[in-house]
């Protein structure tokens, strides 16, 4: 099993920045993508950004695109998520995930994402 784990939320005012970090304990796992998601409740999980790990190829939601940014550090096994300019919509539990297998890695895929993190909540307000 791979371990993700997050860190890096909390509350913030609209138009201020909070920066997410996910820590695998291993970076071989087959796949070649990972990503962020965020719910709240009574809504569905949605995709936010998401890294192909092997070429570090990037995608976004819309509603994200200009605001935050996903990167990686191999060596560190971590990924991060730079969140700008965050509005009172972007409150949710934010979760990191892993991909075990080989396949696309962009918005707005969510299956076959095999290993997720507990969650780590961003509260903004207005």
């Amino acid at each position: 099993q791979v371990h993700l784990v997050e860190s890096g939320g909390g509350s913030v005012q609209a138009g201020g920045s909070l920066r997410l970090s996910c820590t695998a304990s291993t970076y071989t796992y087959g796949g070649n993508c990972m990503g962020w998601f965020r719910q709240v409740p009574g809504k569905g999980r949605e995709g936010v950004a998401y890294i192909d790990t092997d070429d570090g190829s990037t995608d976004y939601a819309d509603s994200v695109k200009g605001r935050f940014t996903i990167s990686q550090d191999a060596a560190k096994n971590t990924v991060y998520l730079q969140m700008n300019s965050l509005k009172p919509e972007d409150t949710a539990i934010y979760y990191c995930a892993a991909r075990a297998q080989l396949g696309g890695c962009f918005y707005p895929i969510i299956h076959n994402f095999n290993y997720w993190g507990q969650g780590t909540q961003v509260t903004v307000s207005s």
